[in-house]
């Protein structure tokens, strides 16, 4: 069986689509990238904002679409190393675990989004996340797939169970809270092979950090996931803490998505004064 299988040739059938992550951001489909016009001051996924059901659709939509992708690349570790020249057997054997954990999560993520009402591939299917599980250093996957990734996975889920809650929907909150379980198992896997792998490699650990660090950062895009109001993904710091990320990481983590939320409000000052002035010189 080949290799260190490309993105471009994921199996999918006609239902599905999918786009890069520089499209993803001009998506007018996505309910969670919006225009500063649309955004509400208190962005988070609440019943309350007038968009809730779309935005949580589309953000239930990207979880199921996000569950296979995890197990295309749980299961691609497992095939793609050689066992213990590459990567320790027991490595592969939390691989192997965690693929049947997301097989899983995609059932139950169809089961939800037909209990809201969705269909597969009526949101795009951004595929970054198996990207970050091509990596031919086994290290920089776990960093970039079960820390970063992942990681945010545990804000997805969190969110989505409070929304459940609020909504007074007992089988989202209960589901999400099934598959946040998880979640933290699988960050804290990757939490601990990285540290284990890296323990007399200082650079290589560097390396998946900072590889790690810009993973991050894209999903940072617009302030998307932070503890402001501003952003419709809180930072599930307890989870987090509990997945094996130091006080330091996820106070890194929170700077990062605050500083992508300013970033945006700037561009759209920006914009906004531009429009104005050109409206004035007509």
């Amino acid at each position: 069986m080949r290799k260190f299988f490309p993105v471009d040739s994921l199996a999918r059938d006609s239902r599905f689509n999918q786009i890069t992550m520089k499209q993803s951001q001009a998506d007018p489909r996505s309910a969670l990238i919006a225009t500063e016009e649309k955004r509400p001051k208190t962005n988070r996924l609440q019943p309350s904002r007038a968009d809730a059901s779309d935005a949580a659709r589309s953000l239930m939509h990207g979880i199921f679409v996000g569950e296979i992708q995890a197990l295309e690349g749980a299961g691609r570790t497992c095939h793609d190393f050689e066992t213990g020249t590459e990567a320790p057997f027991a490595l592969k054997l939390d691989m192997a675990r965690q693929a049947w954990d997301e097989a899983r999560h995609v059932e139950i993520s169809v089961k939800l989004s037909e209990w809201m009402g969705t269909e597969i591939g009526q949101y795009a299917e951004n595929t970054v996340l198996f990207e970050a599980a091509c990596s031919t250093d086994p290290v920089l996957r776990l960093a970039g797939v079960n820390r970063a990734l992942e990681g945010l996975a545990i804000d997805v889920f969190t969110t989505m169970k409070e929304f459940g809650d609020i909504a007074g929907d007992p089988f989202l909150e209960f589901c999400e809270d099934w598959m946040l379980a998880d979640e933290v198992t699988h960050v804290k896997m990757g939490s601990d092979w990285l540290r284990r792998i890296t323990e007399n490699d200082p650079e290589r650990r560097k390396k998946a950090l900072e590889f790690q660090s810009v993973v991050d950062k894209i999903f940072s895009f617009g302030g998307t996931r932070s503890d402001s109001q501003e952003s419709p993904i809180g930072l599930a710091r307890r989870f987090r803490e509990l997945a094996g990320f130091s006080d330091d990481e996820v106070e890194d983590i929170a700077d990062v998505s605050l500083r992508a939320l300013e970033e945006r409000k700037a561009f759209a000052r920006q914009a906004q004064a531009e429009a104005v002035e050109q409206f004035s010189a007509s």
